[in-house]
């Protein structure tokens, strides 16, 4: 049975590979902060019915700890490590520059280093992302794409990249170890600081009455949108070729914020234009990504891999999970 351990088991991306690996038959294990148990509950919300039936298990480790890593590495001897453990959301990283670029950039190269002397032949997968693109130097995006990150998301992203490439061509290293360039991924599982979560919770607060109005920024920004679920078999095929090498995972399309938050109000029955607030100063980037769009004719190819979830039942799916996650949070009790 072959094992894999993945770092960000409890995020949208970590909880979705867990299922699908145990599907595969893997013994799974994940790295999460020790402060997690702590509030199991909240934290390993996405994961609870894995963790209730014993499927997984779970090892206190951090990012930024070179010690503990060596130690969840040691104990486990993973065949495969996922990679997917960053701080995540791109607004953030302009908020707070210097912790976005120690945990990813420190993070990435504690575990490439220690797994490099642990698990050597272990294969190895990186989280990278669009966002490495920027402001783009072609459309549509590719694997050869000249790399021009807007934010230090991005550029700790990048950072990641190099990092990656450089344990699997090092001659004295020679890792297998791939990068999945990963465009927007969504899902009823993203967080709630996520534009797109934001949008369709918000749109189900409205719908029950418990909230007046929907605040967004900029509306043209497009981006190329898939399914979560989708993506994370991407993932595993990267690591289940003869040679590693990385991947551009994305649908082809791409749509505005506009029409994501259109759909979601039409989903819900609702008219948009009574509840949105565009254009919001606190919800624009310091530095907006106008277009990103991925060409995965390179996954088609080689991991015979496309996206099957649309982008309009994508926004239905979770605008009915979040309308079902509100009536069941804010339902009155009976009264006898």
């Amino acid at each position: 049975m072959k094992k894999a351990l993945i770092t960000g088991i409890t995020g949208q991306d970590g909880s979705y590979l867990a299922e699908f690996l145990l599907k595969k038959g893997y013994q799974v294990h994940g790295m999460v902060r020790r402060v997690a148990f702590e509030d199991g509950n909240n934290r390993f919300s996405r994961i609870n019915h894995l963790i209730k039936r014993g499927s997984i298990k779970l090892h206190g480790g951090s990012l930024e700890s070179y010690p503990s890593i060596c130690n969840v590495l040691t104990k486990v001897k993973p065949d495969e490590i996922y990679h997917l453990a960053a701080q995540s959301f791109v607004s953030y990283s302009f908020e707070d520059e210097h912790s976005t670029m120690h945990t990813n950039i420190s993070g990435i190269h504690f575990v490439l280093a220690a797994a490099s002397q642990i698990v050597p032949k272990a294969k190895f997968y990186f989280a990278a992302s669009s966002e490495m693109f920027g402001d783009v130097l072609e459309s549509p995006q590719t694997e050869l794409t000249a790399f021009n990150p807007r934010s230090p998301y991005g550029v700790s992203k990048v950072s990641g990249y190099h990092l990656t490439h450089y344990y699997r061509n090092h001659p004295g290293i020679n890792m297998f170890a791939v990068c999945g360039i990963l465009f927007n991924h969504e899902s009823p599982r993203r967080g709630m600081e996520f534009v797109t979560r934001k949008i369709t919770h918000t749109t189900a607060l409205i719908k029950h009455g418990l909230a007046k109005k929907l605040h967004l920024g900029n509306p043209d920004a497009k981006r190329d949108w898939g399914y979560a679920g989708d993506f994370v078999q991407a993932m595993w095929l990267m690591m289940q070729q003869s040679k590693p090498n990385d991947f551009v995972i994305a649908t082809g399309e791409t749509h505005t914020v506009r029409e994501f938050a259109e759909e979601a109000f039409k989903v819900a029955g609702l008219d948009p234009t009574k509840y949105i607030v565009w254009n919001n100063p606190a919800d624009i980037r310091p530095s907006e990504v106008n277009l990103l769009i991925g060409d995965y004719s390179k996954a088609l190819k080689t991991l015979h891999w496309k996206p099957k979830v649309k982008f309009k039942d994508l926004v239905r799916m979770m605008v009915e999970s979040d309308l079902k996650l509100v009536a069941q949070q804010f339902q009155k009790p009976k009264t006898s």
